[in-house]
């Protein structure tokens, strides 16, 4: 073969190559499924979603439905989450009759949660989103974040980032609560 027809093939075979790869990032961007952008916002509908939790027990999100649901998505190496969670954890004691709370860890695995739950001497179950589904789904960019959602699974409150002093979290589980009560008031 000639060194003229090695250098033809040799484009010939790059071209293809080319062409391939434009065809698989193509087909990868033309999905039929919707994409999911931007934030989500109070007055969104909850996007339903099935976990495993540290127990080992499946968690729907629909399991709640009727119920108010807080969701706290977070890590053992973000300290403003492990700043937080004492008083989340409270939070959601002080509200449990009438609050389901939701606590997501974001990318670790099992065995890293619970040394992290054991060394806190925390025994609550954890949700475990090793692979970013379920915070995918919720848009999560940042950790910490902080959901309520509404007894007909709508956002009421999104706190993205640190639960302070001066966010009336537990203002907010309060009036989620009392719509429930305000609307059976109507009837």
């Amino acid at each position: 073969m000639s060194a003229k027809m090695r250098s033809l093939l040799t484009i010939l075979i790059g071209m293809a190559a080319l062409l391939t790869a434009v065809w698989a990032i193509y087909q990868g961007t033309s999905s039929s499924e919707p994409k999911i952008t931007g934030a989500i916002e109070a007055g969104a509908t909850a996007p339903e979603f099935t976990a495993v939790n540290s127990d080992g027990e499946q968690v729907k999100l629909s399991d709640y439905r009727g119920k108010v649901v807080m969701i706290n998505f977070w890590a053992s190496w973000c300290t403003p989450c492990v700043r937080e969670m004492p008083k989340i954890k409270q939070i959601a004691q002080t509200y449990q009759n009438d609050v389901e709370a939701l606590f997501v860890n974001v990318g670790e695995a099992k065995g890293t949660i619970r040394e992290f739950m054991e060394k806190q001497q925390f025994d609550f179950p954890v949700i475990i989103d090793v692979t970013g589904k379920v915070s995918g789904l919720y848009r999560i960019t940042g950790l910490p974040a902080t959901m309520i959602i509404d007894q007909e699974g709508i956002f009421s409150h999104i706190l993205l980032g640190e639960l302070t002093k001066d966010i009336p979290l537990q203002q907010w589980l309060e009036e989620t609560v009392q719509q429930r009560n305000w609307s059976f008031a109507d009837l």
